[in-house]
């Protein structure tokens, strides 16, 4: 059971092994909300997100035995570090399944604690069935990474700073993918105050929290499809879900293109790196239909690899008309590239790539295909660099840009 006094024990267990994660207070997510927004920013943990609080704990509890076994489980990527971490504290052997979609910097990092990684299947659940079969095969302790009470309760141990740092906290925002943190989390705030709201925050596209309590047991989705690999789950936790149904008050779930915009967001008001799981609580915010509230965002990890972080700003830009590229056909002779440019330097816009083409028509008069990849400041200032065009009998035409532009 997750008690008052598991939770007390579990709190001052994981101060032995995390950073002392301040509540970060938001001007621009305050003002754009209407409420007083913190940040919650476990993305600053040693591993890289707050999986070492329930690992720890849960491996803290075990015998002497249970440890010499071995210890595995199977994890996306922060769980796989929070296990690894703790074990080599204990000098315990771990052994880490990881689906092999997991980013390059999650399985690196997570070796470079000393355990073994093997990557199997496309998703959590696949790479967990094959944790269980090799747990069985050799008599390893398995580490669940989250349908688990005592991992639950460690990673619950982050609303308790939450409440001794700001006891007037109105909302919790928690992500949510198989629900050990948001039981985690739920159960020990409504222990302390019930009158908190603790909202769940889910991607759509692997929303089976939702699903599981609107039909008021556990439900597996058939697919899942998200770029928040950390809750890319398929079916919530069976034991921690009653803690679930009981404590928490609402489930919010986002579209990717909200978490891409939300990265953009963090790396230019904040200056932190927040994967796409922790940026869900972010993406949530404006989702939220109150004003006036103290909302405190936990953002749940930071272990993002460089090639997914340029991909998801390149299309941040685009999503926030930042970058857009238009077509136009223009006349075959000389001066007309001048000209063309002269219209988008007066309206400002920074040409980022042009790609000339000759042979697209045997028509003198239209002859030539420029496509041209510009910088705005958003999507009025696009408006008006397109409105510039037409005006001047270009008839541009806005596709789909191509390549990176970073």
């Amino acid at each position: 059971m997750m008690t008052l006094d598991k939770f007390e024990e579990a709190s001052e267990a994981v101060m032995k092994v995390t950073n002392r994660t301040k509540l970060v207070y938001s001007d621009y997510f305050s003002e754009m909300t209407g409420n007083k927004v913190y940040l919650k920013p476990e993305n600053m943990q040693n591993t890289g997100a707050y999986k070492v609080r329930g690992a720890y704990y849960k491996i803290s509890t075990l015998s002497d035995e249970e440890r010499k076994k071995g210890l595995i489980t199977a994890s996306a990527g922060n769980h796989a570090q929070g296990v690894a971490y703790a074990a080599k504290i204990y000098g315990a052997k771990a052994v880490i399944v990881m689906p092999t979609t997991t980013p390059l910097i999650k399985v690196n990092r997570t070796k470079s604690y000393g355990a073994e990684v093997i990557l199997y299947g496309n998703v959590y659940d696949e790479a967990c069935q094959y944790a269980l079969d090799l747990a069985k095969e050799h008599g390893y302790t398995f580490i669940h990474p989250f349908n688990d009470e005592v991992v639950a309760t460690g990673q619950g141990s982050i609303a308790m700073e939450i409440i001794k740092e700001l006891p007037t906290v109105d909302i919790i925002l928690c992500p949510v993918g198989g629900g050990g943190l948001l039981a985690g989390v739920s159960t020990l705030v409504k222990l302390l105050n019930p009158n908190i709201k603790v909202i769940g925050v889910e991607p759509s596209g692997a929303n089976c929290m939702q699903e599981s309590l609107k039909a008021s047991h556990v439900v597996t989705l058939p697919v899942v499809d998200t770029i928040a690999d950390g809750t890319a789950v398929k079916t919530p936790g069976d034991v921690i879900f009653p803690y679930i149904q009981s404590n928490v008050d609402d489930i919010i779930t986002v579209e990717d293109k909200e978490l891409i915009v939300s990265f953009l967001d963090m790396v230019e008001n904040h200056k932190m790196i927040v994967e796409n799981s922790g940026l869900l609580t972010v993406a949530a915010l404006k989702k939220l239909d109150v004003t006036g509230k103290k909302v405190v965002s936990i953002l749940s990890g930071g272990n993002m690899d460089v090639i997914t972080m340029s991909s998801i700003v390149q299309h941040g830009l685009i999503e926030r008309g930042r970058i857009f590229t238009v077509s136009v056909l223009l006349p075959d002779k000389p001066g007309e590239l001048v000209n063309i440019a002269s219209v988008i330097a007066k309206e400002q816009g920074n040409v980022v790539r042009l790609e000339h083409n000759q042979f697209v028509s045997i028509n003198r008069n239209t002859a030539v295909e420029l496509v041209i990849t510009l910088e705005a400041f958003g999507h009025e200032h696009k408006k008006a660099i397109v409105k510039a065009l037409e005006k001047k009998g270009y008839n541009p035409k806005l596709i789909q840009p191509k390549g990176t532009y970073m």
